[in-house]
């Protein structure tokens, strides 16, 4: 017989995410509008999410750590529980003064609870499902996330321009605190461990027992691992800095246009989730070779497009066309490499394992970022001197991986 997907435990995290990711999108993207009406820079605000993101890149390990030496529903309960709090506390301070102090902060701290959070909700999963219903379940998560990023913009401009920041504060509220009242009906077995050692200690051994466990016991784990922070990395650098900036910037286009664009790549990416909980009993590791490669395929008529006698129009349909494929692929990518990685792991070391699968994607993220931005910024008017070697080398570490997948 086969094991239902939305079982008690499973159904009641993926609407704990829905409510999180609901509040966390729309209080993000409502600050980051503040932001810019009250200082006019957009600078402060990237140096804000820059400065926020440092906790989560060096916390995840010991977000880990947590994941597995405490009982996972109660780690979420309370991680949701601060979150709630913290966005309380800077609602009710906010109009003292201060503003943009007060918001660096709540970033920072919403930053640290995320390092421990992401690890634990991603440890939990494997603990819920089993077979493909693992790869089914990381489908089901991503399509959620997806789907967040796709409407919250729209919906918290709407919330913004019509009641102000506070409101959206106070409802960022109550969907963190639902999201722990949803997470208390979760029940999850946890044995115990040995706290008579002392935190330095435990420390020291579980990043010695991970370690040893990727290096030596599971080394194919540990260059998965790195395979997906290089995807990160270049997606990173392509579609999140390039993409605006061809769009915007070297094609001159509106941002209505470039507005549409993101909106179709965030169906493409829940499209590619939604792929992999479809048809997840014919995927195999072989195929995340032939989409690694594909990724570096579609930079080839991304940059042939700027020597094509066509408008910008026309190389913007080219554009829209690769990067929604881009992100369709990156999307199957993600899961299933998630998925092999939770399958391959013990219970014990799912928590620091999938810490280091976020640690690494973070860091290559700013990384491909200030790399890409750098390269579109020397190649402005040729633009194809970034992409097409892009693409060859894409292309060549695809080649190169295949005979390990």
């Amino acid at each position: 017989m086969e094991q239902k997907l939305f079982t008690r435990n499973f159904t009641f995290l993926i609407l704990g995410q829905v409510s999180s990711l609901i509040g966390n999108s729309t209080l993000k993207f409502a600050l980051s509008m503040y932001v810019l009406e009250q200082t006019g820079s957009a600078s402060i605000f990237a140096s804000l999410l820059a400065l926020a993101m440092l906790p989560t890149i060096l916390l995840s390990p010991f977000g880990g750590i947590l994941a597995d030496r405490a009982n996972r529903r109660n780690v979420m309960v309370a991680l949701d529980t601060f979150s709630g709090l913290s966005v309380l506390i800077a609602t009710v301070i906010l109009p003292f003064g201060y503003d943009i102090f007060v918001i660096g902060a709540l970033l920072v701290i919403l930053s640290v609870l995320g390092a421990f959070e992401s690890p634990t909700v991603q440890a939990c999963i494997p603990q819920m499902l089993s077979g493909d219903n693992l790869m089914k379940g990381n489908a089901a998560v991503n399509q959620v996330a997806a789907i967040a990023s796709l409407v919250t913009p729209f919906w918290g401009s709407l919330v913004y321009t019509a009641f102000g920041l506070i409101p959206v504060l106070y409802g960022a509220v109550v969907c963190f605190f639902f999201t722990a009242v949803l997470e208390c009906f979760i029940r999850l077995e946890h044995q115990k461990s040995d706290c008579s050692m002392r935190i330095g200690t435990i420390v020291k051994e579980d990043f010695s027992v991970s370690i040893h466990f990727l290096r030596w016991e599971q080394p194919n784990i540990l260059k998965l691992l790195l395979l997906a922070a290089l995807v990160s990395l270049f997606v990173a650098g392509t579609a999140v800095v390039g993409f605006p900036y061809l769009v915007r910037t070297a094609l001159g286009l509106s941002a209505e246009l470039y507005g549409a664009a993101e909106s179709a790549m965030g169906v493409a990416a829940i499209l590619g989730s939604l792929c992999v909980g479809l048809f997840a009993q014919k995927l195999r590791p072989h195929n995340l070779a032939a989409i690694f490669i594909s990724f570096g395929i579609c930079m080839f008529p991304a940059g042939i497009a700027f020597g094509l006698p066509v408008g910008p129009l026309g190389k913007y349909i080219i554009l829209l066309a690769m990067f929604c494929i881009c992100q369709f692929g990156c999307s199957i990518f993600s899961t299933y490499a998630i998925s092999i990685i939770q399958a391959r792991t013990p219970e014990h070391l799912m928590g620091k394992v999938m810490s280091y699968v976020f640690t690494l994607s973070m860091c290559a993220q700013p990384i491909g970022q200030i790399v890409y931005g750098a390269l579109f910024d020397l190649f402005s008017d040729r633009p194809y001197w970034v992409l097409l070697p892009s693409g060859l080398l894409v292309c060549a570490i695809g080649l190169a991986s295949a005979r390990f997948f």
